[in-house]
């Protein structure tokens, strides 16, 4: 098995060239090209974030439907998930959807991770400004940053973080909402030894989810969510049953 970090060398090669493009050549800093390192990777991810939008939508719509199975088979887990999974496909709604423009960060985080954390990275960077606003150096670990800087990044981490898996949490049902709510606590511990840079790129992907769904709530609202009885109402009635004809 190749291990991880070659698999990761082409991303990090490309995510290199872009931080050098804009900190080197258009002689923006480092700290900024990592902003901007974050807005090319959620651009080239929009696609597949419109279609997790479209299915957290699906959800909205059918949730009456959702809830009524929900209730009817609450006493028998097994039903209940084998009728949900019918109903999702049925319905075409990936219930896993808003995990999937995650994931799909998590190979550009991981290349960002191994370049601040290079020697051959860490001396390019220093040659050419290694701070960035109060930030004193992008490749330090934040547990190792000034308490200011460590207490600042926590926090600014913490609450964008809070506030875009809040935003998605809304529209989430289930194990799916309270996952969403849970992710912020569970990756507090492992950023401590992050490279500050490193911390930089998540916060600036928070914001970016925070502008996105506003954006999203403000030029493309929910659908009104049916009622159960509105929904059963709007069903055509079964056909009556056939008259046997009669023999002669």
């Amino acid at each position: 098995m190749l291990p991880v970090a070659s698999i990761l060398q082409p991303i990090e090669d490309v995510a290199n060239s872009v931080l050098e493009f804009f900190a080197v050549d258009m002689a923006l800093g480092f700290g900024i090209a990592i902003i901007v390192l974050t807005f090319v990777t959620r651009i080239v991810i929009l696609p597949l974030s419109i279609r997790q939008i479209k299915s957290m939508r699906a959800l909205q719509a059918y949730s009456p439907q959702i809830k009524e199975i929900n209730e009817r088979y609450k006493d028998d887990p097994q039903r209940k998930q084998r009728e949900l999974m019918a109903f999702y496909k049925e319905n075409q709604i990936n219930p896993l959807a808003s995990c999937f423009p995650l994931l799909l960060q998590l190979p550009v985080f991981f290349a960002l991770f191994q370049l601040l954390r290079s020697e051959e990275f860490k001396a390019e960077v220093n040659a050419y400004g290694n701070d960035f606003l109060f930030i004193p150096d992008l490749t330090e670990n934040l547990n190792d940053a000034p308490t200011a800087i460590f207490v600042t990044m926590i926090a600014l981490y913490f609450v964008t973080m809070v506030a875009s898996m809040a935003i998605s949490a809304a529209q989430a049902e289930g194990a799916q909402r309270i996952l969403l709510f849970a992710l912020p606590v569970i990756f507090t511990p492992f950023i401590l030894t992050f490279p500050v840079g490193l911390v930089l790129y998540w916060i600036t992907t928070n914001v970016w989810t925070i502008g996105q769904q506003y954006a999203v709530k403000t030029f493309w609202p929910a659908p009104p969510v049916a009622t159960v009885e509105e929904v059963k109402a709007t069903k055509a009635p079964p056909p009556p049953p056939r008259k046997k004809k009669k023999r002669r």
